[in-house]
């Protein structure tokens, strides 16, 4: 996983650690498929030897998240539900069973900023033991020559697998932003066009092979050509199939309530539970008078709308969640010798402060850094070798912070 800022939802911390074996489903065995079925034919493997394992069930998924994201119970429900259909099904057809009229549930996933869409998706591929790619869909064009291509997701996907094809073939591709992809009021025939980028993707929503190397990218076209003039080997595939890639795409869909709200004829959102009420009853008219197309929109059949954090859900994302911020304060400090231990009112008055930045859990890493600020600079100098976060310390964390160098020059 790539250095993120730190803070960030995705980088919270390990989510595989700790997890109990009777909930944890045995990994894609890192040998090739002995075959793969091919486009147009029905959904059989070749050879009835199976690779790829799943045993989980929605519950165990379900529980699993709970340990990471606080809230979002009814997300958590279908997101599970989907992905324990989706791979089931990925299970039922290596081993040889066909599935000819299956349809993919990919997932579409509805909410505001900093709720843990991002985080819920990740930790539900590091359970089931995928490969995962997460990309936000404004990089992307029609053409790829201005902005990237939408097939360099899968090849992403397949770099993450260390160049494992197969394995790569039963990944996750988790796509942000979709919303920025509508074309209500937007000049037709640009390049770096929406309807453009949702026409490409929709070959790969369903069942499409993808080149491995990218027609736009030369020096892979002349590493794969002096490959196959060398010969010998096992033989590499050319392409990847998308068929049994779950898809899972995500965004804030700002003003999306006012179209809802003229549909329902339910009063104007002025609360994150008014708002909340009318995104859980989004409709796929809703999305297409938002300006997404209907093609697009009918790849994504299950929808789920993440709700708002308020106060009490960011006080329960600090104290409750496994991959907590206030562990990777503790040790930062704790790389200097420096015990911090932080005490539920300053907890409470951080989760205050950081509901009024509108930026979900994001805003708990912009107040904890306005307040630890000085604290990170100043006491790995010092002889200071232990100090408590308080609610009185987060309101005045200068005075605090003068206070603690005072007591402890003082004392020695």
């Amino acid at each position: 996983m790539p250095n993120l800022p730190s803070g960030h939802p995705d980088s919270l911390g390990p989510v595989a650690a700790g997890v109990p074996k009777r909930i944890r489903a045995p990994r894609i065995a890192k040998s090739k498929f002995e075959a793969a079925t091919k486009s147009g034919v029905a959904e059989t493997a070749a050879a009835p030897k199976p690779e790829f394992s799943f045993a989980l069930k929605p519950a165990d998924i379900a529980r699993y998240l709970n340990r990471f994201v606080i809230g979002q119970r009814e997300a958590k429900k279908v997101l599970s539900v989907a992905l324990c259909d989706h791979f089931q099904h990925v299970r039922f057809t290596l081993e040889g069973n066909a599935a000819p009229f299956y349809q993919k549930q990919n997932v579409l996933l509805l909410g505001p900023t900093g709720v843990g869409k991002t985080h819920l998706i990740r930790s539900a591929a590091e359970l089931i033991g995928v490969p995962f790619v997460k990309a936000d869909a404004t990089k992307f064009s029609e053409t790829g020559y201005v902005g990237g291509d939408v097939d360099d997701l899968v090849r992403d996907l397949v770099r993450r697998a260390g160049g494992d094809v197969k394995k790569a073939e039963h990944g996750i591709i988790y796509l942000d932003e979709v919303d920025k992809l509508a074309t209500r009021g937007e000049p037709a025939g640009r390049d770096v066009s929406g309807r453009g980028v949702q026409t490409n993707l929709l070959k790969l929503m369903e069942d499409g092979d993808v080149p491995l190397v990218s027609p736009n990218d030369v020096t892979g076209q002349l590493q794969s050509a002096m490959s196959a003039m060398r010969g010998g080997g096992a033989t590499q595939p050319e392409t990847i199939n998308t068929r049994h890639i779950l898809f899972i795409v995500s965004g804030a869909f700002s003003g999306i309530t006012e179209i809802i709200r003229q549909r329902t004829g339910l009063p104007a959102a002025k609360s994150k539970p008014a708002v909340d009420l009318l995104n859980a009853q989004v409709t796929t008219a809703d999305l297409i008078a938002y300006g997404l197309e209907p093609e697009f929109i009918g790849r994504l059949p299950v929808r789920v709308a993440c709700h708002g954090l308020d106060a009490d859900d960011l006080f329960a994302v600090l104290r409750r969640s496994e991959s907590s911020l206030i562990h990777q304060y503790e040790r930062a400090f704790a790389a200097y010798g420096i015990a911090c231990e932080f005490k539920d009112d300053g907890l409470r008055q951080l989760a205050d402060l950081a509901a009024t930045e509108n930026t979900g859990a994001r805003g708990l890493m912009t107040i904890c850094e306005r307040v630890f600020r000085d604290f990170k600079f100043k006491l790995p100098s010092s002889r200071v070798k232990k100090f408590s976060v308080t609610a009185r310390l987060v309101n005045a964390p200068a005075v605090e912070l003068r206070r603690l160098l005072a007591g402890t020059l003082t004392a020695g």
